[in-house]
């Protein structure tokens, strides 16, 4: 995802936060691709996504 902005936290983040960020933005990336080279409908992949980060935020806000 070369086109997504980097965030920047207001404390420097260690190299294993990055490491891990960056891990699991490329096993994302990989995941929609094999979906979508498996004919899955964009439209699913899009709403597991959005069904994982709606569970994470009631996580984190629970």
């Amino acid at each position: 995802m070369s086109n997504v902005t980097r965030l920047r936290h207001g404390l420097p983040m260690s190299p294993d936060i990055n490491k891990a960020i960056a891990d699991l933005d490329s096993a994302i990336a990989n995941a929609v691709s094999a979906a979508k080279a498996a004919g899955l409908p964009q439209g699913l992949v899009v709403a597991l996504l959005h069904g994982h980060a709606q569970m994470q935020t009631n996580v984190m806000v629970g």
